[in-house]
């Protein structure tokens, strides 16, 4: 409901509530003519406070939408009790109504300023050094990409960068919700609103304030509070049509009863009392209610949805499949073997690294660390192409070259089956190819090792109702079989040699038992994220692939903060489903009071206003059940 109300009209309101409960019992009262004619004045007071805005809301609502809707019944009510002689009823009617307005309107408020107060932490200035080598306090918005930035103790980084110079401890606890401070050094990449613990650094900007990584998860996460889930849109629909078939059927009652024998001024407060209690407040707040307060303590977990109908959708997940490297594993991978052809290992690992220098594949990370230990030149090659599932494309001064895997080579005409590259071939670790043509210079092996976080998560995902968990990559059997070994995963799900066409089909398969949720690192597996039921990209900070590719987010490579996501959402879930059936057995309970029982319109009102404030408070309550932090080591 878009029901709102000027702050500064709450201590009107509380005023009014005074009067409208004194005027209650004072049409009770013996001396309640006397009283009345004292309190008109406040009794004018309350039409005005309460009845003023909600009229405003209900008109501006038919004339923009053409939607006749819940303010309009409260106006109509409160009218008809005027009409027949109850104006004290409809004094708490109003006074009521409007206080459980501006109750939901700060308790929902509450859910979407929760990510907001990120925009809190980013800092002002930041400290630019100059072309002489001076340092300048600047505006964080005046930053360009290319500048060079101190960061000094204690302060919060200004936008997203990578450290140049230096080494220190940052606290990424508003990014990625990790609780332990994370060592950084030269080529490390930091995020905005971070905070430097220790150690004097200098960062290159990589990111202007607008496009950081905390801009776009507050725009990222203001879209999903405005996108609507399917749940929030059928309760509106509902809402909306509902709001026509009351009305109609408080002009039937109305009818029928003065058909009946009735006083028309009691027939006519029959059918107010009906207005009220048929009215469908209750149900068509209880979904946003539940799905912002999700929405925002999954967004402090580091966990980011995108819109209500990904958590929905997550909540009915049953079949989970995972990408290997950089999502089950660490995605640090090291060189454990160099096996040059030609005898030459330095001149191999310059052409190899050369070649991944363009890739963001956590295997180029590894050549190029092996490269830097070595003390090697990186040879310079250009037009690299990244060939997804393969490998990469390039050409040095020597003409076109390739790096991959075996089905790499098999395209290239490649034979890989000499005697020095079939022993790497039998080893449980990844194997990359580098060749010219149909001739190959060499191969290196490169070992990758499981999250310590992976395997609790993939357990907790078990513990909490997941029937199927499977793991594909494009990595040799064997090496598969050691990852999925260590995590817990039977032989039958773990799918090798995979291509990303090979992952699209599998998921295709696995569609047709049920919801899919598809966990990725967001650069290789783009296909596959938009092929699943839900796409999550893991160790989104900063990557925009990352965030434009998948549904759900995760800003930490923690894997247990997946398991908590798909907790919170089947706990999101179940409290829609809670608020639905309180609400419409609350409705049902109060109409059938109206309809049989001569239920009075002050009990209604009451009945109608708090169910509304109750299911509010019971989706506000998972607020309290963010994604859970990791526990300090020590």
């Amino acid at each position: 409901m878009k029901r709102s109300l000027p702050v500064d009209l709450s201590l009107v309101l509380s005023l009014a509530t005074v009067l409208g409960m004194a005027m209650a019992v004072a049409g009770r009262w013996p001396a309640h003519e006397l009283l009345g004619a004292l309190l008109a004045p406040g009794l004018a007071l309350v039409y005005l406070a309460g009845g003023l805005p909600t009229a405003w809301r209900a008109v501006s609502e038919l004339w923009r939408a053409h939607v006749l809707d819940i303010d309009l019944l409260m106006i109509a009510a409160a009218i008809a009790a005027a009409v027949v002689g109850a104006p004290f009823e409809g004094a708490v009617l109003l006074t009521l109504f409007s206080i459980s307005t501006t109750l939901e309107e700060r308790a929902l408020g509450r859910a979407r300023r929760a990510i907001e107060a990120l925009m809190a932490l980013r800092p002002e200035t930041a400290l630019r050094r100059t072309a002489g080598g001076a340092v300048e306090e600047v505006a964080a918005g005046e930053l360009a990409i290319g500048d060079v930035v101190v960061l000094r103790p204690g302060a919060r980084v200004p936008t997203d960068g990578v450290i140049t110079a230096g080494r220190g401890g940052i606290d990424e606890a508003n990014i990625t919700g990790e609780s332990m401070p994370v060592s950084k050094e030269a080529g490390a990449q930091v995020f905005e609103a971070t905070v430097n613990l220790d150690g004097v650094m200098d960062m290159t900007v990589t990111k202007t304030v607008g496009d950081s990584t905390i801009a776009r998860m507050i725009r990222l996460v203001t879209e999903a509070q405005a996108a609507r889930a399917p749940s929030e849109r059928f309760s509106e629909w509902f809402g909306q049509r509902y709001t026509v078939v009351v009305m109609a059927g408080a002009v039937i009652a109305f009818a029928a009863f003065w058909g009946l024998g009735r006083e028309w001024e009691q027939a006519l407060y029959r059918a107010a009392t009906l207005l009220v209690a048929a009215s469908p407040c209750a149900i068509v707040i209880s979904v946003p209610a539940a799905i912002l307060s999700a929405l925002s303590a999954a967004a402090r977990g580091g966990v980011l949805f995108k819109g209500g109908a990904a958590l929905e959708t997550l909540a009915a997940v049953d079949t989970f499949a995972f990408d290997k490297t950089g999502t089950l594993t660490n995605g640090r991978a090291e060189v454990t073997r160099v096996v040059a052809l030609d005898g030459d290992e330095a001149r191999f690992l310059s052409l190899l690294a050369g070649l991944e220098a363009g890739s963001e594949h956590h295997i180029a990370a590894a050549i190029a660390r092996e490269v830097r230990a070595r003390g090697l030149e990186v040879a310079k090659v250009v037009d690299a192409t990244a060939r997804p599932g393969f490998g990469i494309l390039g050409r040095d001064e020597d003409g076109p070259l390739w790096a991959g895997n075996p089905y790499l080579a098999e395209e290239m005409g490649a034979r890989i089956d000499r005697h020095e590259l079939r022993a790497l071939a039998d080893t449980a670790q990844t194997v990359v190819y580098l060749g010219r043509g149909q001739r190959v210079l060499g191969a290196v092996c490169v070992a990758d090792e499981a999250r310590p976080s992976s395997a609790a998560a993939l357990a907790a995902l078990r513990r909490g109702g997941v029937r199927r968990i499977v793991m594909m990559t494009g990595d040799r059997r064997p090496v598969a079989l050691r990852i999925g070994g260590e995590l817990g995963l039977a032989p039958d799900e773990i799918h090798a040699g995979m291509l990303p066409e090979d992952k699209v089909r599998r998921i295709a398969e696995l569609t047709r038992d049920g919801k899919v949720a598809f966990v990725g690192d967001g650069v290789n597996d783009a296909a596959a994220l938009a092929r699943a039921d839900v796409g999550i990209a893991m160790g989104a900070a900063g990557s925009e692939v990352a965030l434009q590719a998948a549904d759900v987010a995760l800003l930490s490579e923690d894997m247990e903060r997946l398991a908590d996501a798909h907790r919170l959402s089947r706990r999101a879930s179940a409290v829609i489903r809670q608020n639905l059936v309180f609400a419409i057995g609350a409705m049902l309970l109060l109409v059938t009071g109206g309809l049989f029982f001569d239920l009075p319109l002050p009990l209604a009102v009451i009945g109608h206003e708090g169910g509304t404030v109750l299911v509010v408070l019971n989706g506000l309550r998972l607020l309290s059940d963010p994604i859970r932090r990791p526990k300090p080591r020590g």
